[in-house]
């Protein structure tokens, strides 16, 4: 390999990533904007404008449904991102917007190719697409009902196609969410109080005891609504979240909590407008992009080319959990995703926050006070408590809940499992005492998630990931992502295994004709992907010779692609909640970062 050629990339791409780091001493980042988010946030503002016989609005409105009319995709159809294909939930969404907004007649055209597009894909009868959307989603009613529910707002379709969603449970113990069985995963505790009420309204009621019990439910599910509500306004800092529960409560009789609500979510959906008339899927995604990039540098072996550190230490530890969460009543102890308010502490950012501390503790030594010195010591333990209260009975790690497993984004996944997994016993490490095999698995809980993994391991060797996809697979999983991500956590065994061997094979396998990955097999080549599964080659490279050939290939892509400027060019392989895809401007710069700069780190006789 040209070991110039990586040096030039490797300081291109990661200056291009320090030049995004604020003064304050993070990074924040750029979502895409989102179509779907766009939609739902001019409904809920057309919707109070009606309520309150106003045009408050009209200006905000205007400017997303023109951004809508130009994100229009080829086929008629909308996609979650610029970039993704058309989907039938946002194209179903931003046709409903439309309606609400009163704006059928006057965006005809636009509207005949979005019908012709349902009607060719789904059907053409609000029946036939209301099926479609329930069989999209399934059991899971997380976002089927709210899709279906701003639909009927619209009068697109009859509220008896709507499922019922039972709000009266979130008047229960917090505690006793997870044995309710919620049709909602734990995050959608909103929607299911908000959208519950106004399809309870609009239903045919059939069952008397139901019936009583609901009405005596509405306040007191109104108070929890509003209890949980973040200081910014925005639930999880998301607008379609956010946006459904306002649309809901703007077409009900509210009492005091649910006119606070009201209010407060219309000044974070009016406060997250982008310049050009889009709303992004959620606010920012700050912690997870910062301790990304932090850990990136690591592997590069390049944290001394990260000024202020001590500033940034600061500011990761003040974002740590202090108090238990009133929104999943999760422990103190854990990281969110965002610096905001609406944050929520989960089994991903924690594990990263984790190990970006440990990063720059151990590059700092003699260089910060000693108090903070030990405050990083204190919260990484209480991170540790944190993480080990929630495995999962079956060895995984879920997102935030422990014990919601039965709907897809409350499960354990392989990618959150695998991040809790990498380079444990943390200590041992700083103290140049790195894990042995038999020590990491002598941890009963380290053992039960390796075993997970394990079970979770396809015939072919892949993993699948839980919150990344790829728009180009049949399925739309990335099991390239997953896997290159699964055997970052079997560095720690310092042994090779069976299923190590497995998982190289696979991405040998997956790796297109260019020398770069895409999502499986034929699917276009991407910086993030690539880096991904480069970073891994470099650090299994030394036990398995035959990584070497796609390794070198894999980092002339990536050199090429830098050269180019492709790194400025984010790939939508995120998956928000609900299974929406999101991209981040930052991601290919962080992976890029990490890969070339374990690929300077190889021995220069390879």
């Amino acid at each position: 390999m040209d070991t110039e050629r990586i040096e030039r990339a490797y300081r291109q791409v990661r200056d291009a990533l320090l030049f995004e780091r604020l003064p304050e001493g993070y990074w924040v980042g750029e979502l895409s904007s989102s179509a779907l988010s766009t939609a739902t946030a001019v409904a809920a503002l057309a919707l109070i404008d009606r309520r309150n016989t106003q045009t408050v609005h009209r200006d905000l409105i205007a400017r997303g449904i023109r951004w809508l009319v130009d994100d229009q995709n080829e086929d008629g159809g909308w996609g979650d991102t610029d970039r993704s294909f058309s989907n039938i939930s946002t194209t179903m969404l931003c046709r409903a917007a439309f309606h609400i907004c009163g704006e059928a007649d006057s965006q005809r055209p636009t509207l005949n190719r979005c019908e012709f597009w349902l009607n060719e894909n789904y059907g053409s009868t609000p029946e036939e697409l209301a099926e479609a959307i329930r069989r999209r989603y399934g059991k899971d009613r997380t976002f089927a009902v709210p899709i279906l529910t701003m639909c009927a707002l619209a009068g697109l379709v009859n509220w008896d196609e709507i499922p019922r969603l039972p709000f009266e449970l979130a008047c229960l113990p917090q505690s006793w969410y997870r044995f309710a069985r919620l049709p909602v995963v734990s995050y959608a505790l909103p929607a299911l109080i908000a959208i519950g009420q106004v399809v309870h309204h609009h239903r045919r009621k059939w069952n008397p005891l139901t019936t009583s019990l609901r009405w005596l439910a509405r306040r007191p599910s109104l108070k929890v609504l509003r209890k949980i509500q973040p200081s910014t306004g925005g639930y999880l800092e998301a607008t379609p979240l956010t946006s459904f529960v306002v649309m809901s409560l703007a077409v009900l009789r509210g009492n005091k909590n649910a006119q606070q609500v009201m209010e407060e979510g219309v000044r974070f959906i009016e406060r997250s407008v982008r310049t050009d008339g889009s709303w992004a899927i959620d606010s920012n995604l700050s912690v997870w992009v910062t301790t990304l990039t932090v850990n990136a540098l690591d592997r590069a072996k390049d944290l001394k080319s990260l000024p202020e550190k001590q500033k940034l230490m600061e500011w990761l530890l003040a974002q740590q959990s202090k108090s238990r969460h009133p929104f999943t009543g999760a422990d103190p102890g854990g990281w969110g995703w965002s610096h905001l308010a609406g944050s929520v502490p989960d089994c991903d950012d924690t594990p990263g926050a984790k190990l970006a501390l440990q990063a720059l503790l151990n590059v700092s030594q003699g260089e910060i006070p000693e108090s903070l010195g030990r405050e990083v010591v204190q919260s990484v333990e209480l991170s540790e408590k944190w993480i080990e209260g929630l495995q999962n009975r079956d060895g995984g790690w879920p997102t935030f809940c422990r014990g919601w497993g039965k709907l897809p984004f409350d499960r354990s996944g392989c990618d959150l499992t695998a991040h809790v997994l990498r380079n444990p016993f943390w200590w041992n490490t700083r103290m140049s005492r790195p894990p042995t095999e038999s020590s990491v698995l002598e941890n009963k809980s380290f053992r039960r998630g390796f075993d997970y993994l394990k079970l979770q391991q396809s015939y072919e060797g892949s993993w699948l990931p839980l919150w990344f996809g790829n728009q180009h697979t049949e399925d739309e999983s990335n099991p390239v992502y997953g896997t290159a991500r699964v055997l970052a956590a079997y560095q720690s065994l310092d042994a090779v295994t069976e299923e190590i061997e497995l998982g190289l094979n696979f991405l040998i396998k997956n790796q297109n004709p260019d020398g770069g990955w895409g999502g499986a097999i034929g699917t276009p080549s991407s910086i993030e992907e690539t880096a991904l599964v480069v970073e891994i080659f470099a650090v299994w490279s030394r036990d398995f010779v035959h990584l070497m050939e796609p390794l070198e290939k894999g980092v002339d892509y990536l050199c090429s692609q830098v050269e180019k400027g492709g790194y400025l060019y984010a790939t939508p392989i995120g998956f928000y909640f609900a299974k929406l895809w999101y991209y981040e401007k930052l991601y290919p710069m962080i992976f890029a970062t990490a890969a070339l700069g374990a690929a300077l780190r190889l021995p220069k006789s390879s």
